[in-house]
This record gives structure tokens, C-alpha cells and sequence, in this order.
């Protein structure tokens, strides 16, 4: 018997947050009941392009979604859609940029058409009338509406809608995360970095949401506090360049680490000492969940939604309080803090990949089979 597709829609699938939610889940679900095939929407090849190959993944690829090529893009999608009978599911992962999509796969009358919310609310911005027209649109097409937190379904779907929403975590595999000594020591080795030194860590790539700029402005503040301190960046984006010359320009270049993209965020979490993540909006970061199982102490904002906080190693801070406010509270977390083995919190939470994965398999086969 052959596996139920599913057709997942995507801009690109590189190490973004919802890219390796749902990798997580491509890993652990059982491939001879459901298979996972991709759209993507950028021609250059993406960070788990040759994993998803390997799973038995098949990866299409469509050119970018842009207001005025719409009408070919449509024609594109329809044509595809309809060579390809066999997708009775679309799970699409782009928020309101999947709009089109579902709207050509229902003119085909494909039964269950998933919308993903994986964002909270973006702030008012050039592209806010269209987001805006795209996701109040999409929600005549979607049959599901799945969502990471409720802030995010609020923000794609309305909150009248909650009774509709299905929630599908953002699990990992805790095992991965969990707190090693051993490993700790390892990296730090191979970084260069002393077992005495202050290590905070940011996993996110180089964009406006994840707020590097206010990043380096705490960790300016810290490391006039805190010489020995290193702060660990890993992730790439628009804005790394930027982010680099200002490191530069407050003379910190021996203090920061630029990583790249990176495979091992799991041993590099065990280096680390604290997590900074000041976001200025977020639906639920897959992130912040590994550095909970990691064992961390977690700064966060306060404009990402409770829902991801876990443990009891979160604070969470006002954007509108200054650098140095955060600098100092992040110094009072980590002082005489005991770090330990958290993974089981995580599970008892409903975040791990194991018993999520067997959720979304019955899920999707419940879907297709009642279509």
C-alpha cells in the first residue's frame, strides 16, 4: 500500500524555525504510512533539500510569490495541481502567502487544505494592506487550521475562529537537547572559549523580527560589565552585514562569534551559559523550546506569546526597557544558576517529537479517509 502524501508548501527549506518543525516531525513520522513532498518557492537549493531526498521526499520548485506575477503564478499551480491527482492533503507552511495556492487547488475541489499559522502579529509595514487582503481571502479556501500558539492563530485566522484551531506543537527530540557536561566541554574546546567564560548564545537568522541590533545593544552592555564575556550568533539573513559592521564599530569583533548556519545547535546549546531571544514578534519558536531542553536560563521578550514558556528558566522582559536593564537581569539569571537535565519537562509538556509525530500521522490519515 502506498503512503499518503502530503503536499508541503514553503518559501525555501532551509534551517528556519517552521522549516525544522516540520523536519522534526518528516524524521520521526512513519514513511510507510505518510510521505512528505515539497514545494518551495526560490530556485537555489535549501538547507534540507538532500535530507528530504533521502527520506523519499520529492521537492518542486515554483518562482517567488510576487503581487504582479500572481496570474502566472496561478496558471503554474492550477496546471501542477492538476497533473498531480494524487495530493488530497496541502499543508501549507507560508501563513497568508498560500493564499493563491489554495485558491487554484479549490477550483480542483482538493478536499483538506491546511493553513499553518507559525507567526504572531508582524506590525503595521509597506506589505500590511497585503498580508492583510491575502490571509482574510485564504481563510475561504482552508478546511484545517492549524496553528503553533494561539497568538498565531489569532493573527491568521481571527479570533472568532478559535474554536477551529488545531494545535500542533512545536516538538523536537528532546534526547538532542539534553543538558551534557561532556558535550559542554567539547565545544567550547573546539570554539576557543574557556570553561570560566560567560557564553550567551542566539540561534535565529539575520532578519528584523529576531532584533540583532538591540542583541548586540544588551551584549555591549554586558561585556562592559563582563569582559570575558562571548556572545555566540548563529544563523544567517539579510541583515548580517549590518549587524557585523556594528560589532565592529563598538569594537567587540574578539567578544562576538558569527557561526552561519549550523547543524549541531544542539551540542552548541551545551556551551552555552544563558539564551537571548528579544524577538519583536513571534507565534512559538521551535527555539526556544530546544534551549529549554538544554537546560538554559532564557531571556525572551515580552511580545512572544507564554504558551512556549515550559519551564521555569523564562523571564520575560519589555522591549521597552533599555539595554542595560537587560544586560543586568540577563547577569542576575545566570548567577548561581544550577543547570540540569530538563528534557522530561519537555515531554511531560507535550513537546516531544515521538508521541507528536504518531499524533500527526493519525491526523493527516484521519483527514484523507474522511474526505
Amino acid at each position: 500500500m502506498e503512503p499518503i502524501r502530503i503536499l508541503n508548501l514553503f518559501t525555501i527549506m532551509d534551517r528556519g524555525g517552521a522549516e525544522t518543525m516540520v523536519m522534526n516531525y518528516y524524521r520521526h513520522i512513519d514513511r510507510n504510512r505518510i510521505q512528505f513532498d515539497f514545494i518551495v518557492h526560490r530556485d537555489k537549493k535549501g538547507a534540507y533539500d538532500d535530507e528530504i531526498k533521502e527520506l523519499g521526499g520529492r521537492i518542486f520548485h515554483f518562482p517567488p510569490i510576487r503581487p504582479w506575477s500572481a496570474h502566472t503564478y496561478r496558471k503554474q499551480i492550477y496546471a501542477f495541481l492538476k497533473s498531480h491527482p494524487e495530493y488530497k492533503i496541502i499543508h501549507s507552511n507560508m501563513s497568508e502567502l498560500g493564499y493563491d495556492a489554495f485558491k487554484e487547488a479549490a477550483k480542483l475541489h482538493v478536499p483538506v487544505l491546511i493553513n499553518h499559522a507559525h507567526l504572531a502579529p508582524h506590525g503595521i509595514d509597506i506589505k500590511s494592506p497585503f498580508r492583510w487582503y491575502m490571509k482574510t481571502n485564504m481563510r475561504h479556501y482552508t478546511t484545517h487550521m492549524f496553528t503553533c500558539s494561539q497568538a498565531a492563530g489569532d493573527w491568521l485566522y481571527g479570533k472568532k475562529n478559535r474554536p477551529y484551531f488545531i494545535q500542533m506543537n512545536n516538538a523536537i527530540d528532546t534526547d538532542l537537547f539534553k543538558y551534557n557536561e561532556t558535550v559542554r566541554k567539547e565545544v567550547r574546546h573546539e570554539l576557543n572559549i574557556g570553561d570560566n567564560q560567560l557564553v550567551i548564545g542566539h540561534v535565529g537568522r539575520f532578519d528584523l523580527q529576531k532584533n540583532h541590533q538591540f542583541i548586540i545593544d544588551i551584549f555591549h552592555e554586558l561585556h562592559n560589565m563582563n569582559k570575558e564575556s562571548v556572545l555566540i550568533l548563529v544563523g544567517t539573513g539579510k541583515l548580517i552585514d549590518q549587524i557585523k559592521e556594528k560589532v565592529k564599530e563598538l569594537h567587540l569583533e574578539d567578544s562576538v562569534m558569527f557561526l552561519g548556519v549550523r547543524s549541531d545547535v544542539n551540542r552548541l546549546m551545551q556551551a552555552f551559559d544563558a539564551f537571548l531571544f528579544p524577538s519583536l514578534f513571534e507565534g512559538l519558536p521551535v527555539t526556544l523550546v530546544e534551549a529549554q531542553s538544554a537546560g538554559l536560563p532564557i531571556l525572551m521578550s515580552d511580545a512572544i506569546p507564554k504558551d512556549c514558556i515550559i519551564t521555569n528558566q523564562i523571564k520575560s522582559l519589555s522591549l521597552d526597557m533599555s539595554a542595560q536593564e537587560w544586560a543586568l537581569s540577563l547577569l542576575s539569571e545566570v548567577k548561581n544558576f544550577y543547570r540540569k537535565d530538563t528534557s522530561d519537562l519537555i515531554k511531560e509538556a507535550g513537546f516531544d517529537i515521538c508521541s507528536n509525530a504518531h499524533w500527526l500521522e493519525k491526523k493527516y490519515e484521519e483527514l484523507y479517509y474522511e474526505q
